[in-house]
């Protein structure tokens, strides 16, 4: 049970390709953003669509899986934890980020193949 204290998991369709940084060292770090959907009815019988987006953080081999196989538009799931940071802005303004750190990803869907929509 110890390690369901920060478990995510998320399936959803990649909102952006990809951004792939080499660091000094050579490790990758790749960012991007997923979508996840609910669906519901409202109070009139329409359905309703909800969208979220989740940014996604990937290190080293998961990286280069993501940067290999990995495009807007595909379906993924992630499975990782939950981080939180903040940074500054030059104007002196604080941010605040919330990512999911992947430890693993499950592709869906194929770099190149075309996903339909119903």
């Amino acid at each position: 049970m110890i390690t369901l204290k920060n478990k995510v998991q998320l399936i959803g369709n990649v909102g952006n390709a990809p951004e792939i940084k080499t660091l000094e060292s050579g490790k990758k770090v790749a960012n991007f953003s997923i979508a996840t959907n609910e669906f519901y009815k409202n109070s009139n019988g329409e359905k309703v669509q909800n969208t979220q987006w989740h940014n996604i953080v990937a290190w080293g081999k998961i990286a280069e899986i993501v940067d290999k196989y990995v495009d807007k538009g595909k379906e993924v799931a992630i499975e990782g934890k939950l981080t939180s940071r903040s940074y500054e802005i030059e104007a002196g303004e604080k941010r605040y980020v919330t990512e999911v750190v992947a430890n693993e990803i499950l592709l869906l869907g194929i770099k190149g193949e075309e996903n339909s929509t119903e």
